[in-house]
């Protein structure tokens, strides 16, 4: 809602959906087909065009027409003046981020450093009765049905003479004129009181061999691609795929931990169990 008061200075909620139902009959969207159509179904087109359009195809590389309407449904719109991203009851970092985390995990376990799959696989897999894997699955294939599309990011990190910078963990950049898409200041994940802070801007590239690949092109060549990948790993017994890679999906780190616990109940049968 603070949005929608800046832009169009409604107070309440009813203000702010007629406001969106008129622009979406102005634009004749009945069932949204593309990302575009989707946004504006969403928050009208004032909105779309004011944070969304710009923002998306800088991040994307392509056209939010070519884009699919689902990518955008994953971002909740709410009519409430609260500044939360989402609408989650808890919230928050891990304790000495997510390595403390990852550190804790696999305390007591063998960890294998730089080392590729792909080059040790058969070495490796003879040592597991189970391989979790997180890699590409069109790589796992040896790209037999083609390579599917990513887009990777560049970082441009800088430590500047001043405690505070820009007084939030992530500042986002929605115009096309600017080239990176947001500032992240690290020390606000954490209150840091720090003489000095550490900045990094994040630069949305396409992926290209030697990148690292951040985020599935869900559209419709790569979906058929991804398909019949899916269609070999699930006569796989011994491999679970999970991940943004594994899985070619869009996940936030939530929804990755969710699906990781889920499949770990399927694996041990414990998935239909009641507590």
């Amino acid at each position: 809602m603070n949005t929608f008061y800046q832009l169009w200075g409604v107070t309440t909620p009813d203000q702010a959906k007629a406001k969106i139902e008129e622009q979406v009959r102005e634009a004749g969207i009945t069932e949204p087909a593309n990302l575009e159509e989707q946004a504006i179904s969403l928050v009208g087109t004032d909105m779309y065009k004011k944070l969304i359009k710009e923002y998306t195809e800088k991040q994307w590389g392509r056209k939010a027409t070519d884009l699919p309407a689902f990518i955008i449904k994953r971002l909740p719109v709410r009519f409430t003046f609260d500044n939360n991203y989402f609408n989650d009851r808890y919230q928050g970092i891990p304790m000495g981020g997510y390595n403390k985390l990852t550190e804790g995990l696999l305390e007591g376990v063998e960890v294998q450093l730089n080392v590729d799959f792909m080059q040790e696989r058969t070495a490796l897999t003879e040592r597991a009765e189970t391989v979790v894997y997180t890699g590409k699955i069109d790589e796992f294939y040896d790209f037999r049905f083609g390579a599917l599309e990513y887009r990777s990011l560049r970082f441009e990190h800088e430590v500047r003479d001043t405690p505070n910078f820009q007084g939030n963990a992530v500042v986002n950049y929605t115009d096309a004129e600017t080239p990176f898409t947001r500032i992240i200041e690290h020390k606000h994940f954490e209150f840091g009181t720090q003489p000095k802070t550490v900045t990094t801007r994040e630069y949305p590239q396409e992926w290209t061999t030697g990148s690292e690949p951040y985020y599935p092109i869900n559209d419709a060549k790569n979906d058929a691609i991804l398909r019949q990948y899916k269609a070999m790993a699930e006569q796989e017994k011994n491999v679970i795929f999970g991940g943004r890679l594994a899985e070619y999906r869009y996940y936030d780190m939530h929804q990755v931990i969710g699906s990781a616990l889920k499949k770990v109940r399927v694996h041990f049968g414990e998935e239909n169990r009641v507590e």
